[in-house]
């Protein structure tokens, strides 16, 4: 499911800002960009998410710097030096080795891990930890708020899907009523023309192949069948628990039965209605993807 939020907070000369966005995804998958000198914040973070959330790739996103300024960042100039001392060494290696190295820029060199303090030296790491996460869980809440919205419109929508279903259920049940009188005329053809080829028929043969038939055109089932399925749907929509993968197998469902409707249906009025089960059916399981 689709959804964003955002918290920020600002204390002891650091301010920070939480972003959260999620798209629809069959599983959770998490992308975090965390500062990674903040030592424990990742896996509070993933904890907090995996309680809260089952479905969808979310990322998330943390800035943090000194208040009142664009970045906290200064040049560590002890940091500076070792690096500096170990590129020399390896130039130094790699010439003694015949190897030409690329230039480096100083863009690269102060991309480098430490040569950029943050202040971290300074913080006070399980006081900021909490601080952090307080405003993440603000921010979770209304994530998890916004794809409830979400939820509750798709709930709406896979409703009147489910309305659509019942509604062509019934008018199947219909066709079949009115299609009875025309297949037991082609029975009784079949029958006449078997006879007429035989001169002493198998009467248990004969009578195999009728139920063959009968069987085979019967579509009581797929249809008492697609009945329960929407009653299914229909609960699972009401619980407050997550019911997207369930919703996902259903729909799995309702589609195996709206193809033996179509294969069996014996007539161009049930052909049709099995055709339109399967458009509404696919409209929903693409909804269903979307749910948490």
């Amino acid at each position: 499911m689709t959804g964003f939020a955002s918290g920020s907070g600002e204390r002891d000369g650091l301010r920070w800002g939480w972003d959260l966005r999620g798209v629809n995804g069959k599983g959770l998958e998490l992308r975090l960009r965390l500062p990674d000198w903040v030592d424990g914040l990742e896996p509070l973070v993933r904890a907090a998410l995996a309680r809260r959330l089952t479905r969808g790739n979310v990322q998330v996103s943390l800035r943090l710097a000194g208040a009142g300024e664009e970045s906290a960042a200064d040049l560590d100039e002890a940091a500076l030096e070792r690096v500096i001392a170990a590129m020399v060494r390896i130039e130094a290696a790699a010439d003694a080795a015949g190897l030409a190295l690329a230039p480096s820029s100083a863009a690269q060199i102060v991309g480098l891990r430490g040569v950029m303090a943050s202040g971290q030296g300074q913080a006070d790491l399980p006081a900021l930890r909490a601080w952090l996460m307080a405003a993440f869980e603000a921010a979770l809440d209304d994530f998890v708020a916004n794809r409830a919205a979400e939820g509750r419109a798709l709930q709406g929508i896979l409703t009147g899907r489910l309305d659509e279903v019942a509604q062509l259920v019934t008018e199947a049940a219909a066709a079949v009523d009115a299609r009875r009188d025309e297949q037991a005329e082609r029975l009784r053809a079949s029958l006449a023309r078997v006879l007429e080829n035989a001169d002493a028929p198998d009467e248990q043969r004969l009578a195999q192949e009728l139920a063959l038939i009968a069987v085979k055109s019967d579509v009581t089932e797929e249809l008492d069948r697609l009945t329960a399925h929407v009653a299914a749907a229909r609960a699972l929509l009401a619980e407050e628990a997550p019911v997207g993968r369930r919703l996902d197998f259903l729909m799995q469902e309702f589609n195996r039965e709206a193809n033996t409707l179509c294969s069996k249906s014996g007539s161009p009025a049930l052909t049709q209605i099995g055709l339109a089960l399967k458009t509404v059916i696919d409209q929903m399981r693409e909804q269903v993807q979307n749910m948490e």
